[in-house]
């Protein structure tokens, strides 16, 4: 991993195949420490940015130190999509024919 003073150079990836799935790489190392079943599951990975990061940069959804941490340990950082609230279930469940 390549680390410049406490910082790191990530390039992110966006998931054709599901909506707000990333993953997060070592810009250095690319797509190498990522597991083919994972990359299959995933799709073919479009770039969608590079980032510098520091563990106290805070993103959406988790922080820079949490996705250092996952790199040196796995060599990739996955980002799902966040879980469908119960209520928002409920409207695909709701009959879909209109009654006037």
């Amino acid at each position: 991993m390549t680390y410049f003073k406490g910082k790191l150079l990530c390039e992110v990836f966006k998931s054709p195949r599901k909506e707000e799935m990333y993953l997060f790489v070592d810009k250095t190392q690319g797509l190498a420490e990522v597991p083919d079943a994972l990359l299959e599951r995933f799709g073919e990975p479009r770039s969608a940015m590079t980032l510098l990061l520091t563990p106290d940069k805070q993103l959406a959804r988790t922080t820079g130190s949490a996705i250092m941490a996952a790199i040196q340990e796995k060599g990739y950082y996955l980002q799902l999509p966040p879980a469908k609230e119960e209520y928002l279930l409920d409207l695909y469940r709701a009959p879909t024919q209109a009654k006037y």
